[in-house]
């Protein structure tokens, strides 16, 4: 058995998917690791992340506006505002996705259907520099 670890850095440029399949796919390839689990997990609270359509980027872009609507801006009944209008409400929007990934590898490669991608999910409206642990596993 294998375990490769490594940090894959992201730097945003505000809110929005990102793509993170290839920094994803060179990970598994540096692992060597031909049949296993790939993990990724990100080490932040106002981001997060997310398998998605990667083909159309209008099903992002509906997505991102369906929980900017759910998960407004400005809104008064926030205490932890410390960072701006939007600091809960990034946190609210981490809370409701996701943390982690896992997707399987075989013959040496993610098992991502023909759409699909793995996105960091920007929810600050600044430019930030986002951590990811990838754990890959296998043989």
């Amino acid at each position: 058995m294998q375990i490769h670890q490594a940090t894959v850095t992201v730097h945003s440029r505000g809110p929005g998917l990102l793509e993170i399949t290839e920094a994803l796919s060179r990970e598994v390839t540096r692992s060597g690791v031909k049949r296993g689990l790939a993990t990724v997990f990100c080490q932040h609270t106002s981001c997060s992340l997310v398998i998605m359509e990667n083909a159309d980027p209008s099903a992002r872009h509906d997505l991102e506006a369906w929980l900017d609507r759910l998960v407004p801006d400005n809104q008064a009944e926030f205490e932890h505002t410390l960072e701006g209008p939007d600091d809960m409400p990034s946190h609210i929007k981490m809370a409701l996705t996701r943390t982690s990934e896992t997707v399987s590898v075989a013959d040496g490669r993610l098992q991502l259907g023909t759409w699909q991608g793995v996105f960091l999910w920007e929810h600050r409206r600044a430019p930030h520099t986002r951590n990811l642990a990838v754990t890959i596993i296998g043989e």
